[in-house]
C-alpha cells in the first residue's frame, strides 16, 4: 500500500496524458483526418518517428514533474506550504479563482523561462529536442529534454509555496493546463468563428498561435496569453494573418476581419 501512494500519482498522470493527448490525436490524425482538413495548419505531415520521440520525452516529462510533487507532498516539505485538505480552510469560491491566478502565473513564469532557453548558449542543448517537432502534434505536449522538464516542472514549487491550492485545486489546473497545452501542439485550429472578433481573441492563444512558434523558431512564447508578448513586442508580425487565412478556409468567409494594429517585433 505504502509504494501504491506513491506509484499512483505517476499512473494518474499518465492515463490523463495517453487520454487527453491520445484521443485528439485519434480524432484528427487517424479517424478523421480528411473531415478536419480544413483547419490543418501545416500542409506537411509528421512521420511515425516523430511521435514515438514526442510520446518517450513525455513519459520522461511526467515522470520528472511527478516525482517533485510527491517529493514535496509526502515529505515533511508538505506543512511549509500552502496546499490544504479541509473545505472550510478557504471558501469554495476560491477553487476557480486559485486555479485562474495559478493559470496566470503559470503563463508568465513560462514566458520568461520559455525566452531564456531560447537564448543561443542553451538553445542548442536544452529547447531543440521540443523544437524538432517542427509540425507539432498532441504528442509533443510534454516533449522536453531532460533539462527543460525539470524548468518546466519547477513551476510546480512555485505553485505550492506561494498559492493556496486543494487537491481539486491542483487537479483542475493539471487537467486546465494540460488540455490548453494539447490544444496549442494539436496542429489543427478548431477555434469557433466567433471567436476572432470577440475580446477574448485580444489576449487568448489559438492552435495557430503557438504552431507558428514551432514552425518559425521564434517569437508568440506565451503559452495560455498573448499579454506578455504584445507587451514585450515578441508576437510574430504574421499570426493575425496566419490565423484569418485557417479561419477563412475553415468557414468559407469572403469578408475580411475587422483590422487589428500591429505590434513592433522583436526576435
Amino acid at each position: 500500500m505504502d509504494v501504491l501512494q506513491y506509484l499512483s500519482p505517476l499512473i494518474t498522470n499518465l492515463v490523463k496524458y495517453f487520454i487527453f493527448a491520445g484521443v485528439p490525436f485519434l480524432i484528427f490524425y487517424k479517424l478523421y483526418p480528411n473531415t478536419f482538413s480544413k483547419g490543418k495548419i501545416q500542409s506537411r505531415w509528421a512521420k511515425k518517428k516523430d511521435f514515438i520521440r514526442e510520446i518517450l520525452h513525455s513519459i520522461q516529462m511526467i515522470f520528472i514533474s511527478t516525482v517533485l510533487v510527491v517529493a514535496i507532498l509526502k515529505s515533511p516539505l508538505k506543512d511549509y506550504t500552502l496546499f490544504y485538505n479541509t473545505k472550510s480552510d478557504y471558501s469554495i469560491w476560491w477553487v476557480p479563482i486559485s486555479v485562474l491566478l495559478a493559470l496566470i502565473v503559470h503563463d508568465s513564469y513560462f514566458y520568461w523561462m520559455h525566452r531564456t532557453i531560447h537564448h543561443p548558449r542553451l538553445y542548442k542543448k536544452v529547447h531543440f529536442l521540443h523544437h524538432k517537432s517542427i509540425n507539432p502534434s498532441p504528442w509533443a505536449s510534454y516533449s522536453f529534454h531532460f533539462i527543460e522538464a525539470v524548468f518546466e516542472s519547477m513551476f510546480i514549487v512555485i505553485l505550492l509555496f506561494f498559492i493556496p491550492m486543494s487537491k481539486i485545486s491542483l487537479l483542475l489546473f493539471g487537467l486546465c493546463a494540460f488540455s490548453i497545452n494539447v490544444y496549442g501542439h494539436l496542429g489543427y485550429e478548431i477555434a469557433p468563428k466567433w471567436f476572432r472578433n470577440s475580446f477574448l481573441f485580444e489576449f487568448i492563444n489559438s492552435s495557430v498561435y503557438h504552431n507558428m512558434h514551432h514552425s518559425k523558431f521564434i517569437g508568440n512564447y506565451g503559452l495560455y496569453f498573448r499579454f506578455w508578448d504584445r507587451l514585450m513586442k515578441t508576437e510574430h508580425p504574421d499570426y493575425i494573418k496566419e490565423y484569418d487565412k485557417i479561419q477563412k478556409i475553415r468557414f468559407h468567409l469572403k469578408e475580411d476581419y475587422k483590422p487589428v494594429a500591429k505590434t513592433v517585433y522583436k526576435k
